[in-house]
């Protein structure tokens, strides 16, 4: 049985442009929008997320 996604808030962002991640599964994380969950949720793969995040970092 998939564990049940863990969903946080990010800490880079604002309480009215939020985004949530669930990280807490082994095989993808999940991100999706904290103003309009039940819009959908992006799946990506934990080596694409790690990218991502390296990348966002250097951008600030």
């Amino acid at each position: 049985m998939p564990e049940k996604p863990n969903w946080r808030t990010s800490s880079y962002t604002s309480q009215d442009t939020c985004v949530e991640v669930a990280d807490n599964n082994l095989h993808t994380v999940m991100v999706r929008d904290t103003k309009d969950r039940g819009r959908g949720v992006v799946c990506v793969l934990p080596t694409a997320w790690a990218a991502f995040v390296r990348y966002a970092k250097q951008q600030q």
